[in-house]
């Protein structure tokens, strides 16, 4: 955007602030008591969407009440122990921004309220092909303007306290800090852990530079630094003779009550975990009432700046599992006893929950399997149904808190990579591994075969082989295609939500047909250079300290009692993964997608898996690459005999996922030219 009509833009928002402030009602009628509009603007100079539209975006504040007292927020942790004002009301506020059609009466009638991952605006960039953006304000953050041209509002709102503190363009909640009785500070124990990646003397106690609590006394016993080798390795206590909290800055070594240093450094592949107390926690939970609140403010309330009649909710990582949480909590129900969202699509959660709501909860510590270890995570209830874990006796379920009629639409649409790191297999087994679990019937369960934790564009950014001369190239990365397959399935959300209209049926593996099984029981290959995991993720019976079913962990670190089993797709035999929804990358390969990684070249152990991301692994070209590597896998010249004979199979493939609904007519030119550069990649000069 031009500077000129940047600075118009500015002028624009302040007189915006001043005369749209006034005309908000003081009070208004849901727990949302007060929104502040800072900025409206038209999009894109007011271009037209479709049927939609041109459409606004609002920029502002917006301010909650929650009663301590109200059965809706009970099992919010400390929220009795907040500070009140006159009302005897706990306060939080939070920046927002919305996409909507100027004219309301031309839209869906319907919003699309992301949770924000730590922070961020990615509904753009997952659903409308867009440039990623916390300030969609230029033509590329819009893309192909897909969500715009459905007429959804799309919301945004600041759920997380501890985003990083120094970036001003991310969504955040400013939530109160808990106090004792008695007007004494609460303390407890926090932990804080790294895996060192290359040679470093300081570390910053706070996760993905978030916010973080600081020591509280840095002489206290229960200060406690030790290093191991492996996930489940010995813990050896670092003696405090050779670190102090502290950090090295360009004017030299400084105290600091949020970092740890070392002048000897901390060793490269080495698992650092750090015990320390601390005082003042923040009312986490509270993140939870205010995505209930907004979107109950955008339903109901008669002078919402952004009115609708129905809301869907998406969660990505992160936030998938903060969705979870939200239903298991029961926080679909909102003070007046009225139904929240009406649609939920829970992305890439697996069966994970997160520390969305405990006392010194840090939202952003997310228990990957080599990564933030072991925080309460991964936690049983996993499935909808309610469940009994013939181990404790337990009896659970993620929707046993809601009421049948209080319970929206859910999907849950899960890659390859969480059946290996994030136990997505739980979903829908029993407890013990041994049986399928059938999903409710206001549940679908997507499974998008062979895929990565998020799609990475190839060369991907480690463009290098795994592997040595001589043997099969493989590669860090994955770009199986499962965007389009989340606008297609937001369509059907859309219709189910609103309308009632069922969606496709659900498809994941099962132990039934055997296309899920235990990890040693999967056939993946013989590729030369290629090794296959001997580790999947898991998720423990852990213990966090007597206090826990209140929300107060008094164990840093936990005590891991027995796993549950984690089960994956098994592979046909190219090795790619046969259960679930297999995209055209799957169905007319050009190469072996692994939705894990083993930690190659990384420090530390090689044999375990790396975060997030999968593996690919190109056929070879002709019979000559296929002898040269002794690759048993075909030649992709034995299988396609040109370019478009490829293309020709992929539009097919296309079409019948066209049918079944799981992609869109519109998108069959995007995944031809997807496929016509992967040729170009795999292939070339094979013509």
């Amino acid at each position: 955007m031009p500077r000129g009509c940047r600075i118009r833009n500015i002028v624009l928002r302040v007189t915006c602030c001043l005369l749209i402030a006034l005309a908000i009602p003081a009070e208004l009628s849901s727990r949302v008591v007060r929104v502040v509009i800072e900025a409206r603007q038209d999009v894109l100079g007011g271009r037209s969407w479709g049927d939609a539209g041109p459409y606004e975006r609002i920029v502002g504040r917006v301010y909650f009440e929650f009663d301590p007292t109200d059965p809706a927020n009970g099992r919010i942790v400390d929220l009795a122990l907040a500070p009140r004002n006159e009302r005897g009301m706990v306060e939080a506020w939070a920046n927002f921004m919305v996409l909507r059609p100027k004219d309301p009466s031309r839209g869906s009638d319907m919003a699309l309220l992301e949770v924000s991952n730590r922070g961020g605006k990615a509904s753009l960039g997952y659903f409308n092909a867009a440039v990623f953006s916390r300030d969609p304000e230029d033509e590329e953050h819009f893309g192909d303007g897909f969500l715009m041209r459905q007429g959804l509002t799309v919301i945004w709102v600041g759920w997380q306290f501890d985003v990083p503190p120094d970036a001003d363009d991310l969504l955040r909640l400013h939530v109160p800090i808990a106090g004792g009785p008695d007007g004494q500070p609460i303390a407890g124990l926090v932990r804080a852990d790294w895996v060192i990646a290359e040679p470093t003397t300081t570390l910053a106690l706070g996760h993905r530079n978030h916010w973080t609590y600081p020591v509280s006394d840095p002489e206290s016993g229960d200060v406690v630094l030790t290093v191991r080798r492996g996930r489940e390795g010995e813990r050896l206590v670092v003696p405090r003779s050779e670190w102090r909290f502290a950090e090295e800055a360009e004017a030299g070594v400084r105290e600091s009550l949020t970092h740890i240093y070392a002048p000897a450094g901390f060793e490269p592949g080495g698992i650092y975990e750090l015990a320390y107390p601390a005082v003042d926690p923040r009312v986490v939970g509270l993140g939870l009432a205010a995505i209930r609140d907004m979107i109950s403010y955008a339903k109901y309330d008669p002078e919402s700046a952004f009115r609708v009649r129905h809301g869907i909710g998406i969660g990505i990582s992160q936030t998938g599992r903060f969705l979870r949480h939200f239903l298991y909590q029961g926080f679909n129900v909102d003070e007046e006893g009225r139904k929240a969202f009406d649609g939920l699509m829970i992305h890439t959660a697996g069966a994970g929950r997160g520390s969305f709501n405990h006392r010194f909860g840090q939202p952003s510590r997310d228990a990957h399997r080599f990564s933030a270890f072991f925080y309460p995570t991964d936690l049983f209830p996993f499935s909808g149904r309610t469940q009994r874990d013939e181990l404790t006796g337990r009896e659970d379920g993620i929707l046993e808190a809601l009421a049948p009629e209080k319970r929206p639409k859910v999907f849950y649409t899960n890659t390859g990579y969480e059946y290996w790191g994030r136990a997505a297999s739980l979903l829908h087994t029993t407890p013990d591994g041994l049986e399928d679990v059938e999903p409710l019937p206001e549940e679908r369960i997507y499974h998008f075969a062979s895929a990565q934790h998020f799609v990475e564009r190839a060369p991907f950014r480690d463009w290098r082989p795994l592997t040595a001369e001589g043997e099969v190239d493989a590669f860090r990365g994955n770009d199986v295609d499962f965007l389009v397959n989340l606008r297609a399935l937001l369509v059907r959300m859309m219709a189910w939500a609103g309308k009632g209209e069922s969606p496709p049926e659900s498809r994941y593996p099962r132990i039934a047909d055997g296309t899920l099984v235990p990890i040693d029981q999967i056939r993946f290959p013989e590729i030369p250079g290629v090794a296959f995991p001997d580790v999947i993720h898991v998720a423990y019976r852990a213990d966090y300290g007597p206090r826990w079913p209140e929300g107060v962990v008094t164990k840093q670190p936990p005590e891991l009692g027995r796993p549950f089993p984690s089960l994956a797709s098994q592979v046909d035999e190219l090795g790619n993964e046969i259960g679930g929804l297999r995209n055209v990358e799957i169905q007319v390969p050009l190469a072996t997608y692994a939705p894990w990684s083993l930690r190659l070249g990384l420090p530390g152990p090689q044999d375990e898996l790396a975060d997030f991301r999968g593996t690919s692994i190109p056929l070879p070209r002709d019979p000559a690459e296929k002898d040269r590597t002794g690759d048993l896998r075909p030649a992709i010249s034995s299988l396609y005999a040109s370019r478009e004979t490829y293309l020709a199979d992929i539009e097919a493939s296309a079409r019948r996922l066209v049918a079944e609904g799981f992609l869109l007519g519109e998108d069959l030119a995007r995944i031809l030219d997807a496929a016509g550069r992967r040729w170009e990649r795999w292939a070339s000069p094979i013509r």
